[in-house]
């Protein structure tokens, strides 16, 4: 099982379903309203299931956390999937370098940001 997890600065409701419609194919998420602490879906991606967990408010107010999990996925890793949203939102997207583990310092900890500035590795602050 292979996961994706990236954050979402100002997810506007239905954004989510209409950038991902485009890579699965079949998707089932209600992201109409983004007011519940937790949104579960599912899709399929090459007849394999895909979960999908959306976390509204994570990491403050202003991010959402989008977590995919299956064998197949639409993206190799969590930057891909990073550059596919900021491309169709138009919104920042942060996500992991990839070599954070638990218990590692999160003063330390870098995230991948996009935004209209570019790709840049930054504290979370």
């Amino acid at each position: 099982m292979q996961d994706l997890e990236i954050y979402i600065r100002d997810l506007e409701p239905g954004q989510l379903s209409h950038w991902l419609q485009a890579h699965f194919d079949e998707l089932e998420l209600d992201d109409a309203s983004l007011d519940r602490p937790m949104l579960r879906g599912q899709g399929k991606v090459n007849a394999q299931p895909v979960s999908i967990s959306l976390y509204p408010g994570a990491m403050g107010l202003r991010y959402a956390c989008l977590v995919l999990e299956g064998n197949e996925l639409p993206w190799a890793s969590d930057l891909d999937c990073a550059r596919s949203a900021w491309e169709a939102l138009q919104v920042e997207v942060r996500c992991s370098p990839g070599g954070w583990q638990e218990g590692d310092p999160v003063a330390d900890e870098k995230w991948w940001r996009l935004d209209q500035r570019g790709e840049q590795l930054v504290a979370w602050n």
